[in-house]
């Protein structure tokens, strides 16, 4: 029983657990836009509740674009949710604006008593490539040389070394010749999940984008997971990825939460040409860990739109994570 619905598109999706069950939260647009590729600036954010990661209750809509001129007026994409010493949500989230045609991406910040009730902090913008340390990344949209100004997908935790949070994002790093070199893992630091400051990317290279990070850490052991694209390898990466470029998430080993970070090696851990599964997360059900992300492509070869049922994720003895996939013929 995947997350679906029946009038919309699911895509992207990240998840909190409240000590009881479950909130996933996710990317959709209607399907009466009938052309898969217009979701994406006509999007808003769902929600839904399960006990197993299987079986959902659907919730509606929680979040949405500015209804006003404003920085996030346009989408309000992909993002994380954490909860504080006092026990108040907080929504990390991608926007972007019509002014900028949505190609400028910043990163907002709501608060939440409900986890699905969420109310701007201010006007919500919370970081943009600015300040000192913006001269490591690719602050305009290099027109012709990239798609867009690259800030988004933000994945918030607390600092295992320190008394704060730490912030990961899809970024892109400036002055390198070949595009597909350029894709970045941004960073940056709070105290209190209000202020935050811009750091130097923690990850450079590979490939064009490394979307959606996620950091976390299994017996001992620091893991990025991202997502891309078999368009967005590098030369030198798709050289040495035994399979070839394909599209799906792999993951970066660090030495701790702030690196340094390397990919790694062998296989990549979950991609297909087609793609299958893309935007995935790895979730620790406290029984295991499990992947989860949207169906990129059903059989008949169409857009899917929905996220699928969890898969396990295991450490093999070398230290690498590995999805044990079950039959395909459900699929």
């Amino acid at each position: 029983m995947v997350l679906a619905l029946e009038n919309d598109w699911i895509w992207d999706s990240w998840y909190a657990h409240d000590g009881q069950r479950w909130h996933g939260y996710f990317l959709k647009a209607p399907k009466s836009l009938i052309n898969p590729d217009l979701r994406h600036f006509n999007v808003t954010q769902g929600h839904a509740v399960s006990d197993d990661l299987v079986t959902w209750q659907h919730l509606g809509t929680c979040f949405a674009p500015a209804a006003g001129p404003a920085w996030d007026d346009f989408t309000t994409w992909t993002g994380s949710v954490v909860q504080d010493d006092t026990g108040l949500w907080h929504l990390f989230y991608t926007g972007t604006s019509k002014a900028d045609e949505g190609l400028y991406q910043r990163i907002g910040h709501a608060t939440s008593t409900d986890l699905h009730g969420w109310e701007r902090v201010g006007d919500g913008l919370c970081l943009d490539l600015t300040g000192p340390n913006a001269v490591h990344y690719e602050t305009d949209h290099m027109k012709g040389f990239w798609h867009d100004r690259a800030m988004r997908d933000p994945w918030v935790m607390r600092d295992p070394e320190g008394a704060g949070w730490l912030m990961y994002f899809t970024a892109r790093a400036p002055g390198i010749e070949e595009p597909n070199a350029g894709g970045a893992i941004g960073f940056a630091t709070s105290p209190d999940l209000a202020t935050w400051t811009l750091q130097p990317p923690v990850f450079t290279g590979g490939f064009g984008q490394l979307e959606v990070p996620q950091v976390f850490e299994v017996e001992g052991q620091w893991f990025c997971l991202f997502c891309t694209a078999a368009e967005h390898f590098s030369k030198a990466r798709a050289e040495a990825t035994p399979t070839g470029p394909v599209t799906g998430s792999h993951y970066l080993i660090g030495e701790g939460p702030r690196g340094p970070w390397r990919i790694a090696p062998g296989d990549f851990l979950d991609g297909a040409l087609p793609c299958r599964r893309y935007a995935a997360r790895i979730v620790d059900t406290g029984a295991g860990l499990v992947i989860m992300g949207f169906n990129d492509h059903a059989p008949d070869g169409v857009f899917g739109g929905y996220v699928m049922d969890p898969e396990p994720v295991v450490l093999d003895p070398n230290g690498l994570l590995r999805v044990e996939r079950p039959s395909q013929a459900a699929e």
